[in-house]
């Protein structure tokens, strides 16, 4: 299949979850059963909410170790493996169409795949026989990213998939509290309407415009990798194609996770 006959990948959104996720009796199914309906990709950009690092940074392209950025957790965690392939030509893709608009790029080539990527990967991609290369976040702020994402649209039609991983709402306190915090299911609410409906301002001002938004974000970074997943979509004209595949709460954090195309 040539670049100019290659099917428009889908861009995702998809919340993460935590290393327990492998464990859940429903989540995994759910991830894979998604992958299971999406075209094969040719590779796989992952924005992850665990990686801010400005300028815009490439992650390893050979060989890809794993970041086990979290701690406190059993041992068999710490144990998970996904030895997937670099990606050097999608990284060299990336180098151009955000350096020919002007956005600096950096090179980190020790820096390996963070829990927002292989968590959710591990059970959509098990095979590992995928290239994946992971970018990082420059900013936080949501006008920003989605102009990254734009610019990163072209690769869908190269057959890469681009994946935004965050989770829809964040706030750890819910691991305390229990049950499912209002203002969690409040946030779910809004945004899925305001997706839904594409109101796309007031996703990007989500932070004054949402019901509850300072408590289901105190830090915004877990739904910032959504803006680079709309801008792909909006690029392409696709951004009325939104639907949420996955939802429902997971340790009282709403898990919604969503396709573009």
């Amino acid at each position: 299949m040539t670049a100019a006959t290659q099917e428009r990948m889908p861009a995702l959104y998809l919340s993460h979850g935590a290393p327990p996720l492998a464990d859940d009796p429903v989540w995994p199914g759910q991830l894979a059963a998604w992958s299971a309906e999406l075209p094969r990709p040719k590779a796989i950009l992952v924005v992850s909410a665990h990686w801010e690092e400005a300028p815009l940074a490439l992650g390893a392209t050979e060989t890809v170790p794993l970041v086990y950025d979290f701690w406190g957790f059993p041992e068999h965690y710490y144990q998970v493996k996904y030895g997937a392939p670099g990606a050097p030509a999608l990284a060299e893709s990336v180098r151009k169409l955000l350096r020919a608009p002007g956005i600096p790029v950096q090179d980190v080539p020790d820096r390996g795949l963070d829990h927002g990527a292989y968590v959710p990967l591990v059970e959509m991609f098990p095979g590992a026989d995928i290239p994946v290369l992971q970018v990082s976040m420059p900013t936080l702020d949501p006008v920003k990213l989605m102009d990254i994402g734009r610019k990163l649209a072209p690769l869908r039609d190269e057959g890469v998939l681009i994946i935004g991983s965050g989770f829809f709402t964040h706030n750890l306190a819910a691991l305390r509290q229990g049950g499912i915090p209002r203002w969690s299911v409040e946030f779910d609410d809004w945004g899925n309407r305001a997706l839904d409906t594409g109101d796309v301002d007031g996703l990007l001002d989500f932070t004054r415009k949402s019901p509850a938004g300072a408590l289901a974000h105190p830090r915004t970074e877990h739904f910032a990798p959504l803006f680079v997943t709309m801008g792909a979509a909006d690029a392409a004209g696709d951004l009325d194609t939104q639907k949420s595949v996955i939802d429902g709460f997971w340790l009282g954090l709403a898990k919604r996770s969503v396709q573009f195309g």
